[in-house]
């Protein structure tokens, strides 16, 4: 299946898919909308373009973290053909992986294509490709759930239960189910909320590590509740369940500190990209301190 494809036709190009038959989506046009009610929250169809979520008033009012991430993504151009279902079923990334078939020929194929061996962890039997996205972090930091669609009927699951540690698996969609909508419930509308991205160039690049934050303060300035997505740095998008720590607790440097450091606990970046693991690594516990001071400083 081919929504917007600016994911897929490269790969095809690199010879890493040879589909016999590509479905056109775009005619689906009823699973192209954004909808926003203060008590079923967030609705948002699968062929949303990137663009759209990007330029949505009301996303960025009631979430701006969602906001943030599709700002990012890509360039204008890839955000005006990529959809949001798309961007959520991205294939994994590595740099043994998306190269020519030439270049991995040289190496004899890995794990995820035409080889048996994972050149990033040659001990592993599991493909430790990257899941590159910048949408499911934030969605996962607001809860969201996806609704997928095939012969069986329609079934809506948390968005983390869509994904497998794993970049050869990848996805628990099963081969002949599509991503129809994804929701975002009420409770989680009006919440601060930020995306820090590292890329080697600013206007294009997928992320070497992407971080999402939401927090909800309450009135006397501490914290009521707050979570933490990662991107790029596992074979699926990953929350950090330290955050927990920061529930009713008003700021602190040393609080911060503590959970910055787990998350560099969740995060494994390996060398799956031009960059190198350990500055991956340092710039998630980087990303996550900055966010989560800037937050609670900030006057909402």
């Amino acid at each position: 299946m081919i929504a917007g494809g600016t994911d897929l036709l490269p790969s095809m190009k690199q010879g890493l898919f040879a589909p016999r038959v590509l479905i056109d989506l775009k005619g689906l046009r009823e699973l192209d909308f954004i909808r926003f009610d203060a008590r079923r929250g967030l609705e948002i169809g699968a062929l949303t373009t990137i663009s759209a979520l990007a330029n949505s008033q009301v996303v960025a009012r009631e979430f701006p973290v969602l906001h943030e991430a599709a700002k990012t993504v890509a360039s204008p151009l890839l955000r005006n053909m990529g959809t949001l279902g798309g961007n959520l079923c991205l294939d994994t990334r590595c740099l043994y992986y998306n190269q020519s078939e030439f270049w991995r020929g040289s190496l004899g194929g890995c794990i995820k294509k035409d080889g048996a061996v994972c050149h990033v962890a040659p001990g592993s039997d599991t493909c430790w490709a990257a899941f590159s996205g910048d949408t499911a972090p934030a969605l996962l930091a607001l809860e969201a759930t996806v609704e997928l669609a095939g012969p069986r009927g329609r079934r809506e699951i948390p968005l983390a239960e869509l994904y497998v540690n794993d970049g050869l698996v990848r996805l628990t969609k099963a081969a002949d189910e599509m991503v129809t909508a994804v929701r975002v419930p009420a409770a989680n509308a009006g919440w601060l909320g930020t995306y820090r991205k590292l890329r080697i160039r600013q206007s294009i690049d997928y992320p070497l590590a992407g971080v999402a934050v939401v927090m909800r303060k309450r009135a006397d300035g501490s914290c009521a509740q707050a979570r933490i997505g990662l991107t790029a740095v596992n074979p699926m998008p990953r929350l950090v369940t330290a955050s927990d720590r920061l529930a009713g607790q008003a700021y602190s440097a040393a609080l911060v500190e503590d959970v910055a450091r787990e998350a560099i606990r969740v995060g494994k970046p390996l060398k799956t990209s031009a960059s190198t693991m350990e500055y991956r690594r340092q710039m998630i516990q980087v990303f996550v301190r900055r966010a989560l001071t800037d937050l609670w400083r900030s006057a909402n």
